[in-house]
């Protein structure tokens, strides 16, 4: 079955959404008052296919599979093959289990990203009300399809997007697809989408598209396309790569020196031999590969999310907090974002009104509570006493619709007075009371200032003659305000230097009044004015990403306006954060490198996004985003130790086979010296870290230049002390109470080196400067290197796993690493002073 149309069908669906109501049914070939017969609607449902989203997803067995593939992972793999190979079972098990440690987190995660489809199908109708064979009968909302006529009326979701034929009115909440604020009221003619809520009125309507040709289907579509590589992810494919590049050299060149020794020098190449050098191959493989960093940058970021839910942002995408460190710009949505979501009534202009209030409890009257409308509740809050409204009873009520555009109240009190009053547009008002051409010109000039600053302009009249002559009384602006937090917000985010960009589904004139109230940029442009019909959001042209990029925000955008607002400002090298509530953000959430569900967003928003707000506004975002910074700088640090550290690791490996003809380190050790190293660096989340009042954003040529140079220093620290014990070793020399007996200890020995000059190279890397200056190393990371390092010394003196040396040994390794410690600390000092000068 074809579940996909071709490219014409589906422009062919946009025109049908601004034809004539008559060119739509005659291309749709339906009779408005039979519908379609049962023959016709299985022909269209074969061409066209079942009224739901079809989606490609990843079997599980693929996302396993990918989850193995990877610079790191190819290391940690050929590891144990080769492992396996030579029999070193035990080597073959841990880097068994920390391989598929790894696996099972980034598999979790890909599980979790893949939920936003999920949840948008859960938005579509289950049911619908269509006719057929001339009888109106309920089905399936997934059997429709282009070409069935189908009511629609209070309480459902639209099943599909249709134009209207028939009905008086009916008024549809579509925020959750276009971001207005307010229900629009549709009349015939009109067009209605799929997904969103009908909140009052009746009518019938032709179905045009179906499944993901609909608007909500060509969301899911984006959606589903959405997504960007991840800066961590970039970060980690660059070290595992220079990594396996600096261990293809080294290895190349350990191989060379063994065999021209095995066969031109000693003449002893065989079998064992060629063993040898494949298990030399295997230490510096295991040496190469920094086993545990994806774990570390994992755990690290989940104890930073578990920190960040403390500020009331809950962490869906670890790889976000990371992201979230280096956002320059943050796109954010209006309503309920930056705004109260709640219309609120200005000052009133008032023609024929006592004050105010006299205007505002007329407006009340022709108000009804009980269908909680948003402009009625928004006018019954501002009446100064109610009670005063429960004295005139309503004898007739006749609602809003779009023909009319007002309301009136017919209604009496105790005392036998009679009172109309009606609200609505300004100029049917004029119409209604005809008033002075004075009056007619003062409520027009009300009228064009108001919408002039975004606020929304509603007349109250009133006739005491039972409707024989009408009386208006002034002019009512509605409003949406800012929330009390956001301009101290907005001004934070500045002063942190992230450019915040409006992006809203309502009118320009709205979105820069709230942009001027804000303190924000004002140069808000509608979408429709930059963006050309039937644009590919994938393939923006660069004169638009030019204007995306200078414009402080967009009105009256749509859903693939706001994914390709992201996507182009990615491409010009920013790194976005987006903010929204609705299914028509999630797309763009999805795509942001930082996608954030604020306080009630839809299930299918905080399934897109990587960040969900539990707190309302935006100051929640401003406050996560220093906490990201924070765990940022402290990745960053624990990066450079890491990288610095391997690389110490590999080149003591080789340098000493090639030099001394000797293993410093076995497998199992290096790995052990990982573990030890690593695990209580997991507590680096909570170090105490300056905030920085800049984006921040991984700098490789920075990390990789300033880890190579500690390394390279951290070599020589390496091969002093190991240059002294082999010739102790083999000279069976003493040093006064260093002592050594055989090269077993000798590997002892440059085990707790590499341990103890490893955690000491830490707090180097994690300092600004001096590692002994403020801010001091938090407690717990304190407590747990400590922990690690007694374990190591306890280790090495009692001879677990290792065989035994002397206390005054550990003490000597420990007083010469100490001193390095300082030297390295002015080296990195002097790298950092060169390297950001630019």
């Amino acid at each position: 079955m074809n579940y996909q149309m071709s490219t014409k069908d589906a422009n062919q669906d946009k025109k049908l959404e601004k034809a004539d109501l008559t060119e739509v049914i005659k291309q749709l070939k339906v009779d408005p008052k039979t519908g379609l017969s049962a023959a016709e609607v299985s022909k269209r449902r074969e061409k066209y296919g079942a009224n739901e989203l079809t989606t490609k997803e990843k079997s599980f067995a693929s996302q396993v599979l990918h989850a193995f593939m990877g610079p790191i992972s190819y290391m940690i793999e050929l590891a144990a093959i080769v492992s396996a190979i030579i029999g070193h079972w035990d080597d073959f098990i841990i880097i068994l289990v920390l391989l598929l440690f790894n696996v099972t987190i980034e598999v979790w995660q890909n599980h979790k990203a893949s939920s936003a489809l999920a949840a948008l199908k859960k938005g579509l109708a289950p049911q619908a009300i269509v006719l057929r064979d001339g009888k109106f009968q309920n089905i399936p909302a997934r059997e429709l399809v282009p070409g069935d006529i189908i009511k629609i009326r209070l309480g459902m979701v639209v099943p599909a997007d249709v134009r209207l034929i028939d009905g008086e009115y009916a008024s549809i909440d579509q925020a959750a697809l276009t971001g207005e604020s307010l229900p629009v009221t549709k009349k015939v003619g009109d067009g209605a989408y799929s997904g969103s809520i009908v909140k009052q009125g009746e009518m019938l309507g032709v179905v045009i598209a179906t499944g993901s040709n609909t608007f909500f289907g060509r969301t899911a579509k984006l959606v589903a396309s959405a997504g960007s590589v991840g800066h961590a992810q970039k970060a980690m494919f660059q070290i595992g790569n220079f990594l396996i590049v600096v261990a293809v050299i080294l290895a190349a060149i350990m191989v060379a020196c063994q065999v021209y020794r095995d066969i031109v020098v000693t003449d002893t190449w065989g079998l064992k031999s060629a063993l040898n050098i494949l298990e030399f191959v295997l230490v510096l493989l295991v040496a190469s590969i920094p086993v545990a960093m994806p774990t570390v940058f994992s755990v690290t970021l989940a104890l930073g999310a578990v920190n960040l839910s403390k500020q009331k942002a809950i962490v869906s995408k670890l790889s976000s907090i990371e992201e979230m460190a280096g956002i320059d710009i943050l796109c954010s949505d209006k309503t309920g974002t930056l705004t109260k979501n709640q219309l609120t009534l200005g000052k009133a202009t008032l023609i024929n009104a006592a004050d105010d209030q006299d205007c505002i409890f007329t407006g009340a009257l022709a108000s009804q509570r009980e269908n909680h409308d948003a402009i009625d509740d928004a006018i019954i809050a501002a009446v100064k006493n109610p009670a005063d409204l429960h004295k005139w009873h309503v004898d007739k009520f006749i609602p809003f619709d779009p023909v009319t555009k007002r309301t009136e109240t017919h209604a009496h009190n105790d005392q036998g007075e009679v009172l109309y009053a009606s609200k609505g547009a300004p100029q049917v008002i004029i119409d209604l009371a005809k008033p002075s051409a004075a009056e007619t010109a003062k409520i027009q000039q009300a009228v064009a200032d108001l919408a002039n600053h975004g606020y929304r302009a509603l007349a109250v009249a009133k006739s005491t003659d039972q409707g024989k002559t009408w009386q208006v009384l002034g002019i009512l602006s509605m409003f949406d305000p800012p929330r009390d937090d956001s301009k101290k917000t907005i001004k934070n985010a500045l002063d942190n230097k992230i450019n915040v960009k409006m992006i809203t589904g309502d009118d320009t004139a709205i979105a820069i009044e709230t942009a001027r109230q804000l303190g924000m940029g004002t140069k808000i442009l509608n979408a429709a004015d930059v963006f050309p019909e039937n644009f590919d959001p994938d393939h923006v042209p660069e004169r638009i990403v030019n204007i995306i990029e200078e414009a402080d925000g967009f009105a009256r955008v749509f859903p693939e306006h706001k994914y390709a607002i992201v996507k182009a400002l990615q491409q010009k090298g920013h790194i976005v954060a987006m903010t929204g509530d609705g299914v028509n953000d999630a797309p763009a959430l999805k795509q942001a490198d930082c996608g954030t569900a604020v306080q009630g967003a839809t299930e299918a928003a905080r399934s897109a996004a990587a960040l969900i707000l539990t707190a309302p506004g935006l100051s929640v975002i401003t406050t996560a985003i220093k906490e990201a910074r924070k765990i940022f700088k402290r990745i960053t640090a624990y990066t450079i130790y890491r990288v610095a550290l391997t690389m110490t690791i590999m080149f003591l490996v080789v340098l000493s086979s090639i030099i001394f003809k000797f293993q410093p380190l076995t497998a199992v050790a290096i790995v052990m010296m990982s573990l030890l190293d690593d695990l209580p660096i997991m507590s680096i989340a909570y170090d105490n870290t300056a905030v920085g009042t800049k984006p921040m954003r991984w700098r490789m040529s920075h990390v990789l230049t300033t880890s190579t140079i500690l390394g390279i220093f951290s070599v020589i620290q390496s091969m002093l002390i190991l240059s002294v014990g082999y010739s102790l070793v083999n000279h069976h020399d003493t040093f006064g109470w260093l002592d050594m007996v055989n090269q077993s200890q000798l590997q002892t020995i440059m085990f707790i080196q590499i341990v103890s000059a490893g955690c000491l190279m830490l707090f180097v890397c994690r300092a600004e400067k001096w590692f002994f200056e403020r801010p001091f190393p938090a407690k717990i990371l304190l407590l747990a290197t400590c922990s690690t390092q007694i374990i190591t010394i306890l280790m090495c003196f009692f001879g677990w796993l290792v065989p035994a040396i002397s206390l005054e040994t550990i003490a000597f390794v420990w007083g010469y690493n100490i001193i390095w410690m300082f030297i390295m600390n002015i080296i990195k000092l002097t790298v950092d002073r060169h390297l950001n000068k630019d």
